[in-house]
């Protein structure tokens, strides 16, 4: 790894870009954007206050430590935390941050009422319903009776209820009306306790995308939860046919080395790639210690000297390699290489959601995986 080779050039106009789609796409309904997980690998402190500048009132998180520590770089609305709060610890950073913790269980209720006790004013909590997920969030039968817990609770106030959608991203919609149907029979349950859930959520980036079903089959939703289509990416093709979503994060790095390569000559360990004639490969200082999945070894591709570049040999931790195959410009150590993203300087560059494919994942883990040696360069900060 040469220092200073790598880069991650994050485009805070394309995040408005997305933003304005989102908000377009949601019809009025409240933007609550997802700035978990470092804000999907982009940055959080800075993702968070460029939306909070462009009138986002909350934002959501997975740990009460998200949370605490957009709090501590100035971030003023609410911060939901999605994944709720488990221990003594998580309740203290609630309590002293003002955190919205969300409510799964009655166990989760218990850690939240004590956040609570050691406040002059209520915490404010949301409802999580569990409608066939699976994973987080009271099962849906179980929900009114919980929800009468925390309504009765003085020390909490309970502000908001949702559910997320299991298959949204697919082009059938059935799964997705299905959780609509029992959502909203969990709401009027709610209502015929007497009971308030607040503000209502449910829709994903998918749900954003796929058109207006799902939103039209949940009028009592006054917001959306959007998260990976803020970054530019898509969980699936038919989400984005317009090419409406604009790339925000850009990952470059640099050739260090030039090699020309005669038939039969291998590349990398294992010698999984040998050269079928003479060929210029160019060694670049990105590795799977960077995010690049040793999956894309002898699949994958890079941006180099205008042209698409094939990932030959095994990715190794900090380097990998691509074949110069066609007359083009001389290649020389120096020059910038995008692993994904629209290149700042020009060119095409590679969609983060085609390298997935290649990787045999999805666009959420590249973007996650951009590892804490590339800085993030932010630009387009308006």
């Amino acid at each position: 790894m040469t220092e200073g080779a790598c880069r991650a050039t994050i485009d805070l106009a394309g995040l408005r870009a997305n933003l304005g789609l989102a908000r377009e796409r949601a019809g009025g309904r409240e933007v609550i954007p997802v700035v978990k997980a470092d804000a999907y690998g982009h940055g959080a402190v800075a993702v968070a206050r460029c939306l909070e500048s462009e009138g986002c009132r909350r934002q959501a998180v997975v740990t009460a430590e998200e949370g605490a520590a957009l709090r501590e770089a100035g971030i003023q609305g609410q911060i939901l935390v999605m994944g709720g709060l488990g221990d003594a610890r998580e309740s203290r950073l609630a309590a002293v941050h003002g955190l919205c913790p969300v409510i799964h269980h009655p166990e989760s209720l218990a850690w939240a009422r004590e956040a609570s006790a050691s406040r002059e004013e209520p915490l404010e909590v949301h409802l999580e319903v569990d409608t066939g997920m699976r994973r987080m969030g009271i099962e849906h039968e179980r929900a009114a009776e919980l929800a009468g817990e925390i309504a009765g609770t003085r020390e909490l106030r309970w502000t908001g209820t949702y559910t997320h959608f299991a298959s949204a991203d697919s082009a059938d919609t059935s799964a997705s009306l299905e959780q609509i149907r029992l959502f909203r029979g969990v709401l009027k349950q709610m209502r015929e306790r007497g009971l308030d859930p607040g503000l209502v959520h449910a829709a994903n980036s998918s749900a954003l995308l796929a058109g207006g079903e799902l939103l039209e089959a949940l009028p009592e939703a006054a917001a959306v939860r959007p998260g990976l289509m803020l970054y530019g990416a898509c969980s699936a093709p038919h989400e984005d046919l317009e090419r409406r979503l604009q790339p925000v994060m850009c990952v470059q790095t640099r050739v260090v080395a030039v090699r020309r390569l005669r038939a039969g000559d291998a590349v990398g360990y294992g010698s999984t790639w040998r050269a079928e004639g003479p060929v210029r490969v160019a060694i670049l200082a990105l590795g799977y210690a960077d995010g690049v999945m040793r999956s894309l070894s002898n699949r994958g591709e890079a941006w180099l000297a205008g042209a698409r570049r094939p990932v030959v040999g095994r990715v190794s931790m900090d380097s990998m390699a691509v074949a110069v195959t066609e007359p083009s410009p001389e290649i020389a150590v120096g020059d910038l290489a995008t692993f994904f993203g629209k290149p700042p300087e020009g060119g095409a560059g590679i969609r983060v959601e085609e390298q997935a494919e290649a990787a045999g994942t999805l666009a959420y883990e590249l973007l996650i995986r951009v590892g804490g040696r590339v800085p993030r360069t932010f630009v387009g900060a308006g």
